[in-house]
């Protein structure tokens, strides 16, 4: 992994650096994670091929340590393996100027000369040990279904006005999106996931389920009924960090 020591991969780790080391390794995983949403947007990614990509780069991590390899040459290779994985092809050339591009804007596309190799060689090496490290288990299950299933049943459950009103859907959906900053994804199963973004979404905006007091269960439990409330506030407390991360707050 020699070759991972390439200017863009350095000038990462100087983006890291900024504000003073050591940095604690949620704070640098959230901010690789946000480079691979940008670049995936950039790239034209559709929503579950970037989940793949944050998956495949926080459960690698999950199996080494975070000082033995560049996070976000990690970051470009799980881009890379996660458009094989869902049937998004992405050329490498096209990842490499993205990245490049991210960290030194205004840049024009790199030539094809020996950094550009090398680049490129860090990769498709990165790639096969992610594959080594992960077993070749690269293929998860996204809660990205069960939300859109989720959201059907609430609005039906909702009144017009109320459900027209409330950007309900669109915040469930920044909500998981901004999951992927975090290990959650790996944490907890995917429907309690869903369910759970959906419960702060409707939590945020002040809004109840009718009839709720008058059923059986609560509504999240009727969508998944192996889920409890301690689950829920878990998935909410970790999402409340990963925002304390993005706006500064200690």
């Amino acid at each position: 992994m020699e070759a991972a020591s390439t200017d863009t991969c350095e000038k990462g780790a100087e983006v890291l650096a900024a504000e003073g080391l050591p940095v604690p390794k949620a704070r640098v995983h959230f901010e690789v994670t946000k480079f691979i949403m940008e670049a995936g947007i950039k790239l034209g990614m559709r929503s579950i091929p970037i989940a793949t990509a944050c998956t495949i780069y926080h459960k690698f991590f999950g199996e080494v340590n975070l000082d033995a390899y560049d996070p976000y040459l990690v970051a470009i290779s799980s881009i890379y393996l996660a458009g094989k994985v869902e049937e998004q092809h992405l050329r490498t050339r096209d990842i490499i100027n993205v990245s490049n591009r991210h960290f030194n804007p205004g840049s024009k596309p790199l030539e094809l000369n020996s950094r550009f190799w090398a680049l490129r060689d860090s990769i498709v090496q990165c790639e096969l040990l992610i594959l080594r490290v992960l077993r070749f288990q690269v293929s998860f299950q996204h809660p990205h279904k069960y939300l859109l299933h989720y959201l059907i049943s609430l609005k039906n459950w909702l009144n017009r006005y109320t459900w027209q009103r409330t950007p309900i859907s669109v915040t469930a959906w920044a909500l998981l999106r901004d999951s992927y900053h975090g290990g959650l994804c790996l944490r907890f199963q995917a429907q309690h996931l869903a369910v759970a973004v959906l419960y702060l979404a409707l939590h945020i905006y002040g809004v109840e389920v009718p009839a709720e007091s008058e059923s059986e269960k609560p509504w999240w439990q009727v969508l998944s009924d192996d889920l409890t409330k301690p689950i829920i506030d878990n998935i909410v407390s970790d999402l409340i960090q990963i925002y304390s991360m993005d706006t500064g707050i200690p």
